[in-house]
């Protein structure tokens, strides 16, 4: 690139320079020049210190500024700013030979320099759902740069494949994902039209926690009938904190392999978010005893660990067949059960529907119990620990 067309003059140039007379010219001696490393080489006389202008008179830059001058070619020295007019470079001073300590002192500042440098690029980690990219962050901290390709307020069934997305994918180092099918709407497309071959199944670079632990639900054979039916099992594990204990491990594991170079960092910190996790977890069930054994109504069966993990009962579900929408039938269906069998609560995701839940809980006079179901799913969901403080904190509301 030549350079680019100014429409002002240079700061601290002479008024009768304009940008016209600046089009064409270097750019890195041209912000050499503004920077004012450049000095105006002397002059004899001054017409040998002239800028030409095409179609007009020229004006002079020592001296006599304003006025015309006859035409006459004068011959730039190396180093020319513009095309008639004389500029020279400072130069540079002589070095002399350095001795003994010179030299030990130059050694000493490149290691300085060495060390201070920044350290390799953070692993770019792609994860599909906020609590992945959440573990993430927890074990890698400044060494990862965690994406989320889902919001604590969107379906994880129902994504679009945007561009967006392809071109995340497309950089990441690590993929980290649910597995079990939940993504199977969406993931495919993105792994497919990102070109990245370190992030394929099979690839170090792909991971799923479903991989990590034992799932529930696991049909005995999947018929379409059956509804939105996962053939390796339950996939909401998230929901259980021990379920995230164990993929904490090998995710740690993972990010080790890929990046050597930060295993102690990474072996580190699950270390320490393994020791606050299990604390968290007792803390939890303490609090969590006055909801055992307590009858629920549920939208969908991704509360299934979180009922197994605390005690509870499921006395209903909302849908007549996973991810199918209940009708009013089988609503007043549920409803002639629960007179038999009453539930303490209806308990639905932030981003379900509200008005199954709503119609039941009206009607069978209980509360309608919203909880955030993963990380940013509410204000107060903000990390893993926030996550299961406000869900808690809900239900024991929710109770009394």
């Amino acid at each position: 690139m030549i350079g680019h067309a100014v429409r002002k003059a240079a700061p601290g140039a002479d008024p009768g320079i304009t940008g016209k007379a600046l089009c064409c010219v270097d750019p890195f001696v041209f912000a050499a020049a503004r920077a004012g490393r450049l000095r105006e080489a002397p002059a004899t006389s001054r017409r040998e210190n002239q800028i030409e202008r095409r179609g007009g008179p020229r004006r002079t830059l020592v001296g006599g500024a304003g006025k015309t001058a006859p035409r006459k070619r004068t011959r730039g020295v190396r180093g020319d700013l513009f095309p008639r007019l004389r500029f020279v470079l400072p130069q540079p001073a002589r070095i002399k030979p350095a001795g003994r300590a010179g030299i030990v002192a130059g050694l000493m500042l490149g290691l300085a320099l060495a060390a201070a440098a920044p350290a390799s690029a953070a692993l770019n980690v792609f994860a599909c759902e906020p609590e992945w990219a959440a573990l993430a962050v927890e074990l890698g901290g400044g060494a990862v740069e965690a994406f989320s390709a889902t919001t604590g307020r969107q379906d994880p069934h129902q994504i679009q494949a945007r561009p967006s997305l392809i071109a995340r994918m497309h950089r990441a180092d690590l993929v980290v994902c649910t597995g079990a099918e939940l993504e199977i709407g969406w993931l495919p497309i993105l792994l497919r039209q990102s070109a990245n071959g370190k992030v394929q199944p099979g690839a170090p670079g792909y991971f799923e926690a479903s991989q990590a632990v034992t799932l529930l639900d696991v049909p005995a054979s999947v018929d379409r009938a059956q509804g939105d039916v996962h053939a390796q099992g339950n996939p909401h594990l998230h929901l259980d904190p021990r379920n995230i204990a164990q993929v904490a491990a090998a995710l740690a594991a993972r990010l080790a392999e890929l990046d050597p170079e930060r295993a102690g960092l990474y072996r580190a910190r699950l270390q320490d978010f393994a020791r606050r996790w299990a604390a968290a977890i007792a803390r939890w069930e303490a609090r969590a005893a006055p909801l055992k054994r307590l009858p629920v109504v549920i939208h969908h069966k991704d509360w299934t660990y979180l009922i197994a993990w605390l005690g509870m009962r499921q006395a209903g579900l909302l849908e007549p067949k996973p991810g199918v929408p209940p009708s009013t039938s089988h609503l007043d269906a549920l409803m002639a059960r629960l007179k038999a069998q009453p539930a303490r609560m209806v308990i639905r995701s932030a981003y379900q529907d509200d008005r199954p839940a709503r119609y039941v809980a009206d009607r069978a006079g209980i509360p309608e119990v919203v909880l955030p179901y993963t990380v940013g799913g509410d204000q107060e969901a903000t990390d893993l620990f926030a996550l299961f403080d406000d869900t808690l904190n809900r239900l024991l509301v929710g109770v009394k």
